[in-house]
């Protein structure tokens, strides 16, 4: 069976990959992978994303941004910073992220956390470029945001979705927005093998492994890796009575829809 498939979220520059990352590149291609997307965190990160990148260009694409837990006292200067880098990638550059809301832990940069992803969404609409969109426990903040610039924004990806059917219903009100699928999908006490064929067509889902984190059953509790990714297949393939094939086209034309449109 000759399954293929992106992984639109691998955080492949981290340092738990710094031993093997070529092999995991190559795991990856053996497994049925076409692209790894790399959304960065910070400056630091998506400095070094882009160099990555630039060195495995057929493969690895890489995204900018200031994630909602890096927002600190200095977010305003991060962000000029990443807004040059972003400027002066253009031609590289395939996504503004990982940005959006995190007020799982604390709400101390609540205000802080609200400006910084108004104005990553401003980009988008700016540049053109898909967002990846992180959101825990802030979805009524962030979909208010986004509710602001509905009929200009791109699109994008909502990652790691693993709300139920309200939830999905609210996202998918923005069409040109996608839901992110990873390894929580086969966790045990996941409702995603219920809740997304219930209300999210396939052409809304894309793949992904927010690696090294959320590993999918059987893996679960190692350091999760692109090859990974056929386990979500097989759950998704399942779910929605269609062949692990069908999958990995649809997911695939779905990310060329949202991130290559103009390619």
């Amino acid at each position: 069976m000759d399954v293929h498939f992106i992984d639109t979220h691998i955080h492949i520059d981290g340092e738990e990959f710094d031993t093997d990352r070529q092999e995991v590149m190559t795991r990856a291609r053996e497994a049925g992978a076409t692209a790894l997307f790399v959304p960065a965190i910070d400056l630091m990160t998506s400095r070094r994303i882009l160099e990555l990148c630039n060195l495995h260009a057929d493969f690895l694409y890489p995204m900018v941004g200031l994630h909602p837990e890096e927002v600190r006292a200095d977010w305003h200067e991060q962000l000029n910073e990443i807004r040059r880098l972003l400027d002066a990638n253009k031609q590289k550059v395939l996504a503004i992220g990982e940005v959006g809301l995190d007020y799982y832990w604390s709400r101390e940069f609540e205000k802080e956390q609200l400006e910084a992803f108004e104005e990553q969404v401003r980009w988008s609409v700016e540049t053109r470029l898909p967002l990846m969109i992180h959101c825990r426990k802030a979805q009524n903040e962030m979909v208010a945001v986004l509710k602001r610039y509905a009929d200009e924004l791109p699109g994008g990806v909502f990652h790691c979705f693993t709300g139920n059917e309200i939830e999905a219903r609210e996202l998918l009100q923005f069409p040109q927005f996608v839901l992110g699928i990873g390894g929580v999908s086969t966790f045990k006490k996941s409702h995603l093998p219920e809740v997304l064929p219930a209300v999210v067509p396939l052409n809304r889902l894309v793949l992904e492994t927010d690696a090294p984190y959320m590993a999918p059953v059987p893996m679960r509790g190692q350091r999760n890796e692109s090859a990974y990714i056929p386990h979500i297949i097989a759950l998704l393939a399942k779910s929605y009575g269609v062949s692990e094939t069908e999958i990995g086209r649809q997911t695939t034309e779905n990310v060329r829809r949202v991130f290559w449109k103009n390619k």
